[in-house]
């Protein structure tokens, strides 16, 4: 090792501290798009644009692996990915996030799902200004203010 080589130390994600494992990613996960598969208005989104659900899933797992355990699992882009799909509207992602909301906290320690829950919201904002500036939107600033 020379002067400028550093030991690479393990990444310790945020969800450590709240108990969040990766098994505790999965059942977050599953059931949370098992509930939105069933939703009225989110499944026929879901379901149309996704052909593999055990590979989707599996991918959404090291999303959330690499968002609150800082794996860095997670390979892909989810901008271009949603950006890619029709049918994403923006009334569509308080939807989502409720249903992300109940699933956590039905499913995990307060402090996790709090966290799941924060995460969430930061990456539905950026989801939804991201897919309005991909069409060439702009939302009011009323819309996005927590």
């Amino acid at each position: 090792m020379n002067a400028f080589e550093h030991p690479r130390r393990p990444r310790i994600g945020p969800g450590v501290a709240v108990g969040i494992t990766e098994e505790v990613i999965r059942r977050q996960v599953h059931a949370f798009y098992g509930r939105v598969r069933e939703d009225e208005v989110l499944g026929p989104i879901f379901n149309g644009a996704i052909a593999d659900w055990d590979e989707h899933l599996a991918k959404l797992c090291d999303f959330w692996s690499s968002v609150v355990l800082m794996t860095g699992r997670f390979k892909g882009s989810p901008m271009a990915a949603h950006a890619r799909l029709p049918g994403i509207e923006p009334e569509h992602f308080p939807r989502w996030l409720g249903i992300w909301r109940e699933t956590a906290r039905d499913l995990c320690r307060p402090e996790a799902a709090d966290l799941f829950i924060a995460k969430a919201e930061m990456i539905g904002e950026s989801l939804k200004l991201g897919l309005a500036v991909s069409r060439g939107e702009i939302p009011p600033l009323a819309e996005r203010r927590p």
